[in-house]
């Protein structure tokens, strides 16, 4: 299987990653139309990119992400739990990663590993920020053996039915 990663015009393909997404984390139709919205603006930020990764032309897995911005909805949530635990300057002079995500179908072959270090490879910021949910899951695995070190967890997201954790690394990542 030849997997191609390059960048990704996301806006004019996010109905293709959100299909992405949609299977990677049990979104439903709901959820993807509000989630579309979100990343249409997102692409709009200074600084947003994405990259995607495609076999056969098709796209398998996609990540995004940007210059944190304390004034943008994502900040706002974490900064409290990052406050309360001394680690809100992580939210200046940062790369956060919006979303990643790989087909079922795909993962555990590395695209993941790729897409996020990748997308931080061309950032300007010193270091990297995301989050997760808060459980012993393969993409925590994945981020922790980038680098990421947890800065908060069970942070609560309004409408999100599970905590999560926020996790920050020097950039460049850790290569295995």
């Amino acid at each position: 299987m030849d997997v191609v990663i390059g960048p990704l015009d996301l806006s004019a393909h996010v109905d293709e990653a959100l299909a992405v997404q949609a299977v990677a984390f049990g979104l439903g139709p709901d959820e993807v139309a509000v989630r579309r919205q979100i990343v249409l603006r997102h692409m709009q930020y200074p600084g947003a990119r994405a990259f995607g990764a495609t076999v056969g032309g098709r796209l398998v897995g996609f990540v995004y992400g940007m210059p944190n911005d304390r004034a943008h909805w994502w900040s706002t949530v974490v900064e409290p739990y990052l406050r309360a635990r001394g680690h809100d300057d992580w939210l200046d002079d940062t790369f956060v990663i919006t979303e990643l995500h790989v087909h079922p179908g795909h993962q555990n072959l590395g695209i993941g590993r790729t897409l996020i270090t990748t997308i931080t490879d061309g950032a300007a910021e010193p270091r990297s920020i995301l989050s997760a949910i808060d459980t012993d899951s393969p993409a925590r695995g994945l981020y922790h053996s980038l680098g990421y070190q947890d800065l908060a967890r069970q942070v609560l997201f309004p409408s999100a039915p599970k905590p999560y954790a926020v996790m920050g690394a020097p950039l460049p990542l850790r290569r295995k």
